[in-house]
């Protein structure tokens, strides 16, 4: 399992926020290109940049992912706010290994197949949930999806393209993985919702992201015993409670 650092982006900034609420945030530093470089000089080779401001309808923060990803030495994906055809190849020109699309590929599965089938390995798709319930535009609205059901749309594709099916036996969609993110524990320092996680990994052959709440070394060995292919760290990094020099040492190849 890799460790991959969150930079979240709002009006410029790199900020942490809790359970998804622009009012309750706790981090913000200034300078979101240092904060980048001080990853890379810990160690750490790879980023989860995500645009708050996008994501939620309140602007964006295009030119500063633009500045992000030309920065040599780190493997970015980058998302939030990704709801058409353009934004991804815009994105994947600038030089974003992976792109995180959400809203548009969980509301319009026909344009998630166009779209991972024309750039295949390079979509993740973000399920962020609220218990088990996914929600959207920004964690502002309850889609009503159960996550699991989601998760089974994802994995298979069933030959009549009703995408219903479980996918042992079936295909799958050709995405880097799907990032499941628990809002409801996000930035509370609380711990992940190892049941989540654990229910989750099994139900998928795709690669599982996992995020939200994360805190502790005995999280991030539980959430490598259950197969998670990668953990985004956010809160517990940027307050210190996470040791950078270790997760390097334990979580980066």
């Amino acid at each position: 399992m890799r460790v991959i650092p969150a930079l979240d982006l709002r009006e410029g900034a790199c900020v942490q926020l809790v359970g998804g609420r622009y009012e309750d945030e706790r981090v913000r530093l200034g300078d979101p290109l240092a904060v980048a470089r001080g990853w890379r000089e810990a160690g750490f080779r790879e980023l989860h940049v995500v645009d708050l401001d996008a994501a939620t309808g309140r602007g964006d923060n295009a030119a500063v992912i633009e500045v992000l990803l030309r920065e040599p030495g780190l493997e970015v994906q980058a998302g939030g706010g990704v709801r058409d055809e353009a934004a991804v190849e815009r994105l994947l020109g600038a030089g974003a290994a992976r792109v995180v699309v959400g809203t548009r590929a969980l509301e319009d599965h026909a344009w998630l197949e166009r779209t991972s089938a024309a750039h295949p390995g390079r979509l993740i798709v973000a399920a962020d949930v609220r218990g088990r319930a996914v929600v959207t535009h920004g964690w502002s609205r309850d889609g009503g999806t159960p996550i699991e059901a989601l998760l089974a749309r994802l994995g298979a594709l069933s030959r009549d393209g009703g995408g219903s099916l479980p996918h042992r036996g079936g295909g799958s969609l050709p995405l880097a993985g799907v990032l499941v993110t628990a809002v409801h524990r996000e930035g509370a320092m609380a711990g992940t919702d190892l049941e989540l996680m654990r229910d989750l990994a099994g139900l998928t052959e795709l690669p599982v992201f996992a995020s939200g709440g994360i805190t502790t070394f005995d999280e991030l060995a539980a959430l490598a015993d259950l197969g998670i292919a990668a953990a985004i760290l956010g809160m517990a990094l940027y307050t210190g409670v996470l040791d950078p020099e270790r997760l390097v040492r334990e979580y980066t190849a």
